[in-house]
């Protein structure tokens, strides 16, 4: 779950620029805040550092920016903690999966070839059209297992 954040966000960044004018001002803050760090962030979240920022935009305001960053693939939703955290592998197209660590909260996410192909195999067979796939598996991270010893 360790890696080079600074790096990791710069294709983020690019890819969100590579949108053109669909990319509002508030859309363009609403993802820098998400990618801001690891943690999946809620709406609300986004709100208060947007309130922190001088800025007063109203919930839905906030849900449409997260709704099309998520839309552009520069976002995804973490369904069992109701957030956001950003794509670092947005110019490509991918499914959304994640580890997420419940000592520190990051998610990360999941490239695995051999997982995408054994569950691409286990829908055919089940005779499944997959329509919407959401896999987070909650653990400790190594980082916070080592730090803080063993898990409870």
């Amino acid at each position: 779950m360790s890696h080079d954040h600074a790096a990791c966000m710069a294709p983020s960044l690019k890819a969100a620029e590579n949108l053109g004018a669909k990319l509002t001002p508030l859309r363009r803050r609403v993802l820098e805040i998400v990618l801001a760090g690891h943690t999946p962030m809620g709406a609300y979240d986004v709100l208060a550092t947007l309130a922190r920022d001088g800025g007063k935009p109203a919930p839905p305001t906030v849900y449409r920016a997260l709704d099309f960053l998520q839309a552009q693939g520069l976002v995804h939703r973490i369904d069992s903690r109701n957030a956001f955290v950003a794509c670092f592998a947005p110019e490509r197209s991918h499914q959304s999966r994640f580890f997420l660590c419940r000592a520190c909260g990051r998610a990360s996410e999941i490239e695995d070839a051999a997982l995408d192909a054994a569950l691409a195999a286990a829908a055919k067979r089940a005779g499944l059209t997959v329509e919407r796939e959401t896999i987070e598996i909650t653990g400790v991270c190594a980082e916070c297992a080592s730090s803080h010893g063993p898990a409870a």
